[in-house]
């Protein structure tokens, strides 16, 4: 005689069960019915073990200790996915590139990269997440809850993840090695975008010109070459940028402030990349390379510019008359015959210029230095 193992079957997607509890649970997922309440900041569960292992996050316990290395958790499954970094097991494998993982939730997050899924949506934004994870962190950005906090100085964060990588501050710890070069970095984030570097690999490409990019804000703030977006202007001059950091380094132009210093010989400077280009100059290194030529550059810019004296390319255009230019700085004193702004000025008598050429010759009306001399 045939006895049906699971005799307790769903109404709503006929999903059968063996239990009549486990079916009542289950049904919840269709009424959104969440009767476990946390008394300490009011979030809600289906199942009261999700409430248990939610509460440890305000007591902090974490019974759940790896006995490799001694790292406690606050539920028994983070352990378990834990145990794999140390056994290097990775039995979940993507059926589209083949990257593995320990965890089945994080393939199947993974996969979602291919697929563009994106199925937990915020219920007050509308913002939507391929992990349930990101959504419950962001959720926190309505909420204003940041449960995980730094026992060094006290700053709270919204995700487990983000006090990771703020302990790192504090302890100095770099775990993400380039196994390249050695350089080491706080977040993988940050790794990825430097192994480009060395793979050449540029995966994001501007649709309007084609310009490729290691970085995907680089890409945006490229974008707004084309849009002519500055979103970004200065409060003491009311000059606009395309990128805070830009306009970073502008305000210290007001203030004189030169934070970043060179290690080798004292010179200081207003913006970081402009060090990391100076130091090129002590290292002799030109990590730049024209594909056409071979000539090589101590930064991106500079081989950017020399690309365009083969490839003719004049994405700078003026809007006033459409007169094009290969660089950006031409445009600029192109734009000064327009607007008729004269922004430099001879200190002696005070006759101003458009541009820092002309400045150089009239000051030699004063200081009566003749540099070229004929033979």
């Amino acid at each position: 005689m045939y006895i049906n193992k699971k005799p307790f079957v769903c109404k709503t997607c006929d999903q059968a069960f063996s239990v009549k509890g486990s079916l009542q649970v289950h049904e919840r997922v269709h009424t959104g019915e969440k009767p476990f309440v946390c008394e300490t900041c009011g979030k809600a569960f289906r199942k009261q073990c999700h409430l248990k292992i939610h509460e440890r996050i305000h007591s902090g316990e974490k019974p759940f200790v790896c006995e490799t290395c001694g790292k406690a958790f606050s539920d028994k499954g983070y352990l378990r996915r834990h145990t794999k970094i140390h056994t290097g097991v990775k039995p979940y494998v993507c059926e589209t590139c083949g990257k593995a993982f320990s965890a089945k939730c994080h393939l199947q997050g993974h996969e979602r990269v291919h697929t563009g899924e994106k199925p937990f949506v915020c219920e007050t934004c509308g913002k939507a997440f391929s992990v349930k994870g990101n959504l419950q962190i962001h959720e926190r950005v309505h909420t204003g809850e940041r449960p995980f906090v730094c026992e060094i100085c006290g700053k709270a964060c919204s995700g487990k993840g983000d006090l990771n990588r703020h302990e790192r501050v504090h302890t100095g710890e770099k775990p993400f090695v380039c196994e390249t070069c050695g350089k080491a970095f706080l977040e993988k984030f940050n790794l990825k975008i430097h192994e480009r570097r060395h793979t050449g690999e540029k995966p994001f490409v501007n649709e309007t010109c084609g310009e490729a990019f290691s970085v995907k804000g680089d890409l945006e703030i490229h974008e707004r070459i084309h849009t002519g977006v500055k979103p970004y202007v200065c409060e003491t001059c009311g000059k606009a940028f395309s990128a805070k950091c830009h306009l970073q380094g502008h305000e210290r132009v007001h203030t004189g402030e030169k934070p970043f210093v060179c290690e080798t010989c004292g010179k200081a400077f207003p913006v970081k990349g402009s060090l990391h280009v100076h130091e090129r100059v002590h290292t002799g290194e030109k990590p730049f390379v024209c594909e056409i030529c071979g000539k090589a550059f101590s930064n991106q810019n500079a081989l950017t510019r020399h690309e365009r004296m083969h490839t003719g390319e004049k994405p700078f255009i003026c809007e006033t008359c459409g007169k094009a230019f290969s660089f950006s700085c031409s445009l600029s004193r192109h734009e000064r015959i327009h607007t008729n702004e004269k922004p430099f000025v001879c200190e002696t008598c005070g006759k101003a210029f458009s541009n820092t050429g002309n400045l150089h010759v009239h000051e030699r009306l004063h200081t009566g230095e003749k540099p070229f001399v004929w033979t």
